[in-house]
């Protein structure tokens, strides 16, 4: 047992077999309960999961937990994405909603993301108080799922999807996609997003294939990730076979790959500034963007040659989404690939964002890589780099001591316009002379793994590298 749960910005995510088992699982639903009790909360809570590896064991636990807490349990027949909890928790005016997933990290992880009311990310405080509850709960209660079932305490939701896909193919432009007859090539990473964008594209006739589209464990070896070297493989099978698009989407669908009928991998950065062009510009939906502060500065850009404003907050989509509803944002999103859009739910969503982007090259008769030169053209280039490193406790501790105590930095050489400790230390080089792009730095440890995270962005890839490589050997890494 661990008396020292603690919720990153994706929830609670730890090792199975070594703090993720049943006895921590059950107390992080005993810690709902109490945190709902204390609250006065009235509504059923919703329970989803994943396809990792106990994931649908481990909902059963919740489930008889809260059950036994004389709460409600609405319960999903499958596997589901966490934009479906977030829907359902929004459409039906509920507390809570918990999905058993650790979205994208290794296999070896899994994990719980608590949904609050709107469908949204649960707050810095209000996890912070859960794990208060946690640590100090005298007693787990508990019931066996199939008794709870029998006596009526735990519900199966019928037809969980309906609601959430007839939004979205609300809003679609069908027709345009119909038109355009598509050809995609899907790759769901052997994650629970399958059905929903298998029911869509069906829906908007286009020409759909699968690939790791089985359950798997392990994720075929790889991450359940979509970055440019998990969709290595998709980018070669659709050149191979002609494709018009690939698409790539985390276990949990809620992060987003492309790769265009070139076998190009667009990147997260890229798919924002995308879509927030196409929302602004051709479907005229006017308004500001949101992105995070670890995210492509072009946004700001793009925003600034519409009139508009490029709002910069912390990592953590909760601050995406508070933001979105504050100044009525047109889209907000981060670079590890989640973004929603005015008007849909309160979180990142692969599905209605993989649609979009299909939608997107359907009415402009354009491919991505066309789009993205053409913005590129017009904007200048903005390139950004990663270096990810996992530490030692002690090495967290020197690191942390030289860069938030200290605050020392190396000598980068360029000027810096100024630098911010908001989340982690960020430092934003001043415009060069004839007003070009000057690029950023931003160190940070994650929230939700063991890693020192450093994002680069410059105009071209081996400024933003370089930054990387100075900042790197300045800390001794």
């Amino acid at each position: 047992m661990n008396n020292n749960i603690k919720f990153g910005t994706g929830g609670w995510r730890a090792v199975i077999g070594d703090d993720f088992v049943r006895e921590n699982i059950m107390r992080v639903a005993q810690g709902v309960a109490a945190l709902r009790a204390e609250e006065g909360g009235t509504t059923p809570i919703v329970i989803g999961y994943d396809r990792r590896f106990l994931s649908d064991t481990a909902a059963k636990w919740i489930a008889g937990v809260l059950a036994a807490n004389d709460i409600q349990v609405l319960f999903l027949n499958r596997s589901a994405p966490t934009p479906l909890i977030m829907h359902t928790v929004l459409k039906l005016n509920l507390d809570y909603g918990m999905e058993v997933t650790a979205s994208h990290n290794p296999s070896d992880y899994n994990g719980i993301k608590l949904i609050v009311k709107e469908g949204r990310d649960a707050p810095a405080e209000t996890t912070a108080h859960l794990e208060e509850l946690i640590a100090a709960l005298p007693e787990v209660k508990s019931v066996d799922f199939g008794e709870a079932v029998t006596a009526g305490k735990i519900t199966y939701i019928k037809n969980p999807f309906n609601s959430f896909l007839d939004d979205i193919l609300g809003v679609l432009n069908t027709e345009a996609i119909r038109e355009r007859g598509l050809r995609i090539l899907f790759d769901p990473m052997h994650g629970s997003s399958v059905y929903p964008l298998m029911v869509i594209f069906h829906t908007a006739r286009c020409t759909l294939d699968m690939i790791n589209n089985n359950k798997d464990a392990y994720f075929g070896g790889s991450m359940p990730a979509p970055t440019e070297s998990t969709l290595a493989d998709l980018s070669r099978r659709v050149v191979a076979g002609g494709y018009d698009l690939g698409i790539g989407v985390d276990g949990d669908g809620d992060r987003l790959g492309i790769i265009d009928a070139n076998g190009r991998y667009i990147s997260a950065n890229e798919i924002l500034v995308l879509l927030y062009y196409y929302l602004h510009e051709y479907k005229g939906w006017k308004g500001p963007v949101v992105r995070n502060l670890a995210t492509t500065h072009m946004l700001d850009a793009v925003a600034e040659s519409f009139g508009e404003t490029c709002y910069e907050v912390p990592v953590g989509f909760k601050w995406i989404s508070s933001k979105i509803d504050e100044v009525d944002a047109v889209l907000g999103g981060e670079s590890s690939g989640g973004l929603t859009v005015r008007g849909h739910i309160h979180g990142k969503d692969s599905v209605y964002a993989a649609t979009l982007f299909a939608e997107m090259i359907s009415v402009t008769g354009k491919s991505p890589s066309a789009l993205m030169d053409e913005l590129t053209e017009r904007y200048g280039r903005y390139e950004m780099c990663e270096f990810n490193l996992r530490f030692a406790p002690e090495d967290k501790a020197r690191i942390s001591h030289i860069i938030f105590d200290e605050k020392k930095l190396p000598e980068f050489g360029a000027d810096i316009a100024r630098v911010a400790y908001e989340d982690g230390c960020k430092v934003y080089f001043a415009p060069k002379a004839d007003g070009s792009y000057g690029g950023f730095i931003i160190c940070r440890f994650s929230g939700t793994e063991p890693l020192l995270r450093i994002f680069a962005e410059a105009d071209s890839r081996e400024k933003a590298q370089g930054f990387i490589d100075t900042f790197a050997k300045f800390l001794g890494l």
